[in-house]
């Protein structure tokens, strides 16, 4: 029995390495600075306890960060979700070229962001841009969709619907092909109509899936940097800016690195809120058997 621990926690040992080095240790360290001040030039850092902490909440650029991240994840998260479930039932059909409907849906997943951000760049470019073309065709005033505060964010959340939803179809139909279809015969069989074969079988039984993707969506809707650098810079007078983002200005481009990991702290605490929360609701309705 010692000699199988032993080997076991040999197998494991690579592993637990890896992720010491790259996640706990990290995650310690940022928690430690965050409690110091940033170093600068011949001035060492020094302990200040909360004072990062008292200086986030006096912030605004942080607060406008939250409310522009909890709108955005307010309209990413339902959206993809509901359009990638809805994708994944399509596709489950017997529908001519459902292979081809599979591989467009899923192909903007597999495009690198910062492509994505220009292609869609240009689709927003005021003037000749794809959608003012569209609007000007249609009788549409021009719009410079990035460059106003009150368009800005939601440009950058359509983006991101776009992409996420074909990553999520491909787990929702993965769980639509699991479900036995002698349910569905006997619902049919019963006078079940398609809605309430959909509310009463498919829905409980794909809640798993919902689960780990609803926890993922809330990781990726606060995890996004690259796309907000790349098309708005958190611009116009931080209407776009999010907290990931705002993290890398305060730690790449103000150098303020203390300042930086207590906003990464905070950030983190969030998630694991939300992904808790998310358990605890949702999990009483997941049917895992």
């Amino acid at each position: 029995m010692r000699r199988e621990t032993l080997h076991a926690w040999l197998m494991l040992l690579p592993a637990l390495v890896l992720l010491a080095g790259f996640t706990h240790i990290p995650a310690v360290e940022t928690v430690v600075n965050s409690l110091f001040s940033t170093p600068r030039g011949m001035r060492p850092s020094h302990f200040v306890g909360l004072g990062n902490y008292r200086n986030l909440i006096a912030d605004p650029t942080f607060w406008q960060a939250m409310r522009n991240n909890l709108l955005y994840a307010a309209i990413t998260i339902p959206l993809s979700m509901g359009i990638a479930l809805a994708m994944a039932l399509l596709v489950q059909g017997r529908i001519g070229g459902r292979g081809f409907l599979r591989m467009a849906f899923f192909t903007p997943t597999v495009l690198p962001l910062i492509a994505v951000a220009n292609i869609w760049i240009f689709f927003y470019t005021p003037g000749f841009g794809l959608l003012n073309q569209i609007g000007a065709l249609l009788g549409l005033p021009n719009m410079n969709f990035l460059g106003q505060g009150a368009t800005a964010l939601y440009a950058v959340a359509a983006v991101s619907v776009w992409k996420e939803a074909g990553f999520f179809m491909i787990f929702y139909l993965a769980a639509l092909q699991t479900i036995p279809p002698s349910l569905i015969e006997a619902a049919r069989l019963e006078g079940a109509s398609r809605w309430h074969v959909f509310r009463r079988v498919t829905l409980p039984l794909i809640m798993p899936t919902t689960l780990f993707i609803s926890v993922n969506a809330v990781i990726n809707a606060f995890r996004l940097v690259d796309q907000v650098f790349v098309m708005t810079q958190g611009g116009p007078d931080n209407a776009s800016t999010l907290l990931f983002y705002y993290i890398y200005q305060v730690g790449f481009q103000f150098w303020d690195t203390a300042y930086a990991a207590t906003l990464t702290v905070v950030m983190l605490t969030i998630l694991a809120a939300i992904a808790i929360g998310q358990f605890f609701v949702l999990d009483r309705k997941v049917h895992y058997r």
